[in-house]
């Protein structure tokens, strides 16, 4: 994995903030190979509550990433019970 444990730590910190303890965060694509160069950071985020708004909350999430991580390029797929499953979220849970 090719983040810094204080990048691990801020990442599920400002999950957690965001959207409740109970959230669950993955790392997945790029990132996870150590042998890889580069990439952006793929996060998969599951929450138990149904949004009102999942565009939002994950640009929430992703501005306060920015302001604890710096200048990154972050992906965020946001999954709560209302989301119908996509193919890619099966990649994110086998990879992260």
């Amino acid at each position: 994995m090719r983040l810094t444990d204080e990048q691990r730590h801020a990442i599920v910190e400002e999950t957690a903030r965001t959207f409740g303890p109970g959230a669950c965060v993955r790392l997945f694509g790029s990132r996870v190979d150590d042998n890889a160069c580069g990439g952006d950071i793929d996060l998969y985020v599951e929450v138990g509550q149904a949004l009102p708004n999942r565009a939002a909350a994950a640009s929430r999430l992703a501005a306060r990433l920015q302001l604890a991580l710096g200048e990154q390029r972050i992906d965020i797929i946001l999954v709560d019970p209302e989301t119908k499953p996509q193919a890619i979220h099966a990649v994110a849970r086998r990879e992260g």
